[in-house]
């Protein structure tokens, strides 16, 4: 009986599809979606944070939006995270500081200008704040829907001929600049980044004593975190309003309701407060004060969520993280296993 032929065993390295988790999958751009699975073994579930944290373990990928904070926390449940991907400019629901010590890549919507020209959602969110605060808008709609019809209750004020202070003057600000021009307001602006801008550029200080109006378009960062405080609502004009749709972060937020609570202020309207939580928010005591004071309205950070401004953020930043993924291979080491 003749030997069987010695064949030597040989290890072969099997191959898969990085792992990308959406954690806040519900209306998830299909297009974004399918250019992810070409790339991606995705992932597409509707997690709270107890959820997050269990689905993160095996992720390579966490593709998030804000009901979440992404902090050291998340970053431990994830061991084999490489990247998270956000469909935004801000970035302070993430641990940046946490993802650069780890070798995790951030990804975002910071810095893509060009692209982000053709994205007005929060701009013309910010232009409905804005009337919604001079007009009494909501407080004239649940007046009717209680029944009564008393016009003389909501005498409200126009914005034609007024003076809008636009504070941060890059791609937001310039939006706002056209919107509130276009309405008949003398726009003026400050930023230090910025010298030519089309409209009257003046220092802070200057444009806080002129302006009717004053709207934040400012990213946080350690330098800009608190920079309107008891300071600078005291330059403002008496009466004049305030609106915030970058980050909560930027406002000392009881310096705002003092000014609000003394009459130096006519109103606010924000979209962010400090310490966004999506479980609730009942109580921030800027929400407490809204709940009974008309001159202040607050909106849960909706800025950017209309269904064109996803759709268009979600599929450019597929195309990134397909982009990236081609540059340094699609595949991840999986197992070993013998081969014949």
């Amino acid at each position: 009986m003749g030997r069987i032929p010695h064949r030597e065993a040989s290890i072969e390295t099997v191959k898969r599809k990085p792992v990308l988790l959406i954690s806040e999958a519900e209306g998830f751009s299909p297009r974004a979606a399918a250019r992810l699975r070409t790339v991606c073994d995705v992932v597409a579930r509707q997690l709270d944070r107890p959820g997050l944290l269990q689905a993160a373990k095996d992720s390579e990928i966490l593709w998030v939006r804000l009901a979440n904070g992404i902090d050291r926390e998340v970053f431990d449940a994830a061991p084999r995270l490489q990247a998270v991907v956000t469909a935004t400019t801000g970035l302070n629901h993430i641990d940046l500081e946490t993802a650069e010590g780890r070798g995790i890549r951030v990804m975002s919507l910071r810095g893509e200008t060009d692209f982000l020209r053709q994205v007005r959602a929060t701009a013309e969110l910010t232009l409905g704040l804005i009337l919604a605060l001079v007009r009494m808008i909501p407080q004239a709609v649940r007046h009717t829907l209680e029944g009564g019809w008393s016009r003389d209750l909501f005498k409200g004020r126009e914005l034609f001929g007024k003076t809008a202070g636009v504070v941060g003057y890059g791609r937001l600000g310039q939006q706002m600049g056209q919107y509130l021009s276009a309405m008949g307001l003398t726009v003026i602006a400050s930023d230090p980044h910025v010298t030519s801008a089309g409209v009257p550029l003046l220092p802070l200080n200057e444009l806080l004593a002129e302006a009717d109006l004053v709207t934040l378009h400012v990213q946080l960062s350690a330098a800009t975190a608190g920079m309107f405080g008891a300071a600078e609502f005291s330059r403002m004009k008496p009466g004049s309003w305030f609106v915030n749709t970058s980050r909560g972060e930027l406002v000392d937020e009881p310096a705002l309701e003092r000014a609000l609570v003394t009459g130096r202020l006519g109103g606010a309207a924000l979209d962010v407060l400090c310490g966004e939580n999506s479980a609730g928010m009942s109580s921030h005591p800027l929400v407490r004060y809204a709940s009974s004071h008309g001159n202040l309205l607050i909106t849960p950070h909706v800025g950017g969520c209309t269904q064109e401004s996803m759709q268009k953020c979600e599929e450019f930043m597929a195309d990134r993280v397909a982009e990236w993924l081609g540059d340094r291979g699609t595949c991840v080491p999986e197992i070993s296993r013998c081969a014949e």
